[in-house]
Parts: C-alpha cells; sequence; structure tokens
C-alpha cells in the first residue's frame, strides 16, 4: 500500500469493508465449495433472500464474486480466489493471536479455593 494515492486507498479500504462483515464472510465460505443460486444461500445462512441478495450485490460491486442468469435464477460464484488466501492469512493470524492471549492469561491464573468465611483465598 506504500505511496498509493488516497482513491486507491479508498479502493483498498472498500475491498476491506466487503470482508468486515459476518455474513459475507458466511457467503464466501459458501461459495467456496461451487457455485449457488440466491434462494440456497438464503436457506444455508438463515436470511431472507432479499437480505443476502444486498450482500451479493455488495461482494459483486467489489470483484468477489461474479453472477450467472439462468432463467429466473441468478447463480454466483467466486470471481477473486485470491480472496480465500487473504481470509485464511487473517485467520490464522487470529488464531495465533488467540493462543498467545490464553497462553498469557494462563501464567496469571491462580486456582482460587473457598474461604473459611465465605471469602476466596487465593492460593
Amino acid at each position: 500500500m506504500e505511496g498509493l494515492p488516497p482513491e486507491a486507498l479508498e479502493q483498498v479500504a472498500a475491498y476491506f469493508q466487503a470482508l468486515s462483515e459476518p455474513t459475507r464472510l458466511q457467503i464466501l465460505n459458501l461459495l467456496r465449495t461451487g457455485e449457488r443460486s440466491v434462494g440456497e444461500l438464503a436457506q444455508l445462512c438463515g436470511y431472507t433472500s432479499a437480505n443476502i441478495s444486498r450482500h451479493l450485490a455488495f461482494l459483486t460491486r467489489q470483484g468477489l464474486v461474479a453472477r450467472e442468469s439462468r432463467g429466473t435464477s441468478g447463480y454466483y460464484r467466486i470471481a477473486d480466489e485470491s480472496v480465500y488466501a487473504l481470509c485464511d492469512l487473517v485467520c490464522g493470524n487470529i488464531a495465533r493471536q488467540l493462543e498467545r492471549n490464553a497462553s498469557g492469561r494462563q501464567m496469571f491464573a491462580r486456582r482460587v479455593r473457598p474461604a473459611p468465611k465465605g471469602r476466596a483465598r487465593q492460593t
């Protein structure tokens, strides 16, 4: 991103905004195995077709998914497979961060056992 003009940075931010919503991430995960219709995605996500259509439109504008019409139905597929490498990288980083935080908390954790007058005593 170094040296990019503000207009380019806005496009980068919009791309990341597409990935900042859990429903859109769920849709991308479902499309990982192949194309699906809006109805299928709505059923699998547990949302209305209208809601899923709005998310798909956003993902389409960012170039992450592509739409193909067949009769009266629209089918969506991944247009940019590199999104999965990015998501896998981020998920791996989050997992490592959570592991480090859990290890750090364990260092400071103390076992608490009941004290005689109902107060906690630390050991």
